[in-house]
């Protein structure tokens, strides 16, 4: 089962370009502070900028790096039911152990086209299915009641949900069951969300901090809040300074601090302004990063 931290990759560029070593380097780091798993081409990884050979590639460098170490969670979705099932199917084929499939974005659709959309992909391929419910970014909304229907897919293991309704482990705990993986999308509520009945966050702190947030999501899963507490307050500032401009650019700017790689990003998505800057180096200091 998908449990503990689970770090959204960045995708580190130089000159435009993928920077291949930087980001198989960044791989093996989160490896070494002990994170659980790991998801490339999600949207911390700048999925809607890469081209789908740059998508393919990064996955392969993922797998290649991980070297079967952690589960690999592939982003595969889209806003194309089509476009997702033959990006589903690939990724099955290079040997990832789950994928991440974000609901329809820019189209809304319904309630019962959410359900056809994951049907058709869950068909296409045996590779199980981590649902990602993002409204603020997606619009739409997969209601708890949908959520149970998906789940009924014979590929749907789980959800990462970034809703901030913590309301919603519970309603998903009685509608679906307790063996539904329940991941956060959402890391200032992530303490909570797992004391709620979730198992842990698909992070974007975790780029910059990963030992950190391991740290936290084990004292959870152990039953240990009091620790896990003295750790988010560590890592609270963090949350907060890393979504001050559009994500991913201050998580970029924090490993730049650290020499991992080029703060760059691409269009429309722009660099960090300088108060985000000051907040990020802050919040790192705070945190014992730099």
């Amino acid at each position: 089962m998908l449990s503990g931290s689970i770090t959204a990759l960045v995708t580190p560029f130089k000159n435009d370009a993928v920077d291949e070593a930087a980001f198989q380097a960044l791989v093996e780091r989160q490896i070494e502070a002990g994170t659980h798993g790991v998801v490339p081409v999600g949207t911390t990884g700048e999925s809607p900028t890469l081209s789908t050979e740059e998508k393919k590639r990064v996955i392969a460098l993922t797998v290649e790096a991980v070297g079967g170490r952690v589960p690999v969670i592939a982003g595969t979705g889209s806003n194309n039911t089509a476009a997702s099932v033959e990006m589903h199917k690939w990724a099955k084929s290079a040997g990832v152990d789950a994928a991440l499939v974000v609901a329809p974005y820019y189209n809304k659709p319904s309630q019962e086209g959410l359900f056809r959309h994951f049907e058709a992909i869950s068909r296409s391929a045996d590779l199980p299915i981590v649902v990602y419910n993002i409204p603020g970014r997606s619009i739409v909304d997969i209601q708890p009641e949908t959520m149970a229907r998906i789940a009924k897919l014979d590929a749907v293991i789980g959800v990462k949900d970034a809703t901030g309704d913590l309301t919603r482990v519970g309603a998903h705990r009685r509608l679906i069951g307790p063996g539904f993986v329940q991941l956060s999308g959402e890391d200032p509520t992530a303490i909570g969300f797992n004391a709620e009945g979730g198992v842990g966050c698909i992070s974007v702190s975790s780029n910059v901090a990963p030992a950190l947030c391991a740290q936290m999501q084990n004292a959870t899963l152990s039953g240990d809040y009091q620790e896990a507490l003295e750790i988010g307050d560590q890592l609270q500032p963090l949350h907060k300074a890393l979504f001050l401009s559009p994500s991913p650019g201050p998580a970029k700017y924090a490993l730049s601090l650290l020499g991992l790689c080029q703060p760059d990003v691409r269009l429309p998505v722009t660099e960090p302004t300088e108060e985000t800057k000051v907040a990020v180096r802050a919040a790192m200091e705070h945190a014992g990063l730099i």
